[in-house]
């Protein structure tokens, strides 16, 4: 193991059942580093992140975090690390302060410490004149904000964030992305997040892996994860598709990816705006008429269309319809 890494994962697997959860993944995260998983609901994200919280236990592999083996050593773990959950779990009836002091107390910080870390923590996430309101007049951002001062109360090496700005408006979303940032940069503490959101991993971290299916299909920083595609990216809205459009593509030596996904085509190249009427031609005299055509720059949804053949946006979607079937099968077999 490396001085420098705060987590090291050899071979992880968890199932339930018949299952895979995650799916022999195997990675490193530096010390200091702004780690990211990237994927849709069901993608493995959180079940990883329990795991390495000691709150789930592999089905295989190691997972090793600051220094300590998770199953081998769960307490040890547990001191190094603050988790913010993507449920809110403080109690609306303390204050923020309460909250915190009771969290400080809980991991043994004796009432000078309390103090003083609790006003440090509170100043970063901007809260101090709030400290003395009942949790259940703040806000949703406020109390985003909060959970994450509470998980740093106790000075953890590492911050687990699972969707920290899930279910918040835009804007709340891009201040907690600020004092995201800050902590990382002032606490020097090793931060991992999971989010489905694009522009937050892209944004936010140093690297991003991206999970499909209890697997990573990439792992990258989010600038070199967008130049494997390389130039612009070109999408061509269809109103049917024939396949034969595809080979046709396929003899131009200035496209350098093709993807189909539906009725549209991903198509990735260098001076696109010059390529435009050119590929519109080639697509209707191949028996396809274009509907619409979008161009611009790489982005991490097209990389996940790239890698997995499929919007990321289409998989959140599929998976409200699969907890909602689930709950409907739950329904019927109660009656």
């Amino acid at each position: 193991m490396k001085m420098d890494d705060s987590i090291i994962v050899k071979n992880l697997t968890r199932k339930f059942g018949e299952l895979v959860a995650v799916n022999n993944i195997s990675f490193s995260v530096h010390q200091g580093e702004l780690f990211g998983f990237l994927g849709p609901n069901g993608a493995g994200k959180t079940t990883t992140i329990n795991i390495l919280a000691t709150l789930l236990r592999p089905s295989a592999g190691q997972a090793f975090v600051a220094g300590h083996e998770v199953t081998r050593s769960p307490h040890e773990v547990r001191r190094n690390i603050g988790v913010v959950f993507q449920e809110i779990a403080l109690d609306s009836k303390l204050t923020g302060q309460e909250n915190l002091e009771f969290h400080a107390m809980m991991y043994g910080l004796s009432k000078q410490k309390r103090r003083s870390r609790i006003y440090e923590v509170l100043s970063l996430v901007d809260l101090v004149e709030k400290k003395d309101m009942l949790v259940e007049n703040y806000s949703g951002g406020m109390k985003r904000r909060l959970e994450i001062a509470r998980g740093l109360v106790h000075s953890p090496r590492i911050l687990f964030l699972d969707e920290p700005t899930l279910g918040l408006d835009a804007q709340t979303r891009r201040h907690i992305w600020e004092y995201i940032k800050r902590l990382n940069g002032e606490e020097k503490v090793t931060i991992i997040l999971t989010t489905h959101y694009m522009e937050e991993a892209d944004n936010l971290c140093h690297r991003v892996a991206i999970m499909d299916e209890g697997k990573f299909v990439a792992l990258d920083t989010p600038k070199k994860l967008k130049d494997l595609l390389g130039g612009d990216v070109v999408t061509l809205e269809l109103e049917r598709f024939h396949p034969a459009v595809i080979q046709k593509y396929e003899t131009l030596p200035w496209i350098k990816t093709i993807k189909d996904h539906n009725n549209s085509l991903l198509l990735t190249m260098e001076k696109a705006e010059k390529r435009i009427p050119g590929l519109i031609r080639v697509a209707e005299t191949n028996g396809n008429r274009v509907t619409s055509v979008s161009l611009h720059k790489p982005s991490l949804e097209d990389v996940f269309l790239y890698f997995t053949g499929r919007h990321i946006r289409d998989e959140e979607a599929n998976s409200i319809e699969r907890q909602r079937s689930k709950f409907r099968h739950h329904i019927r077999g109660r009656r």
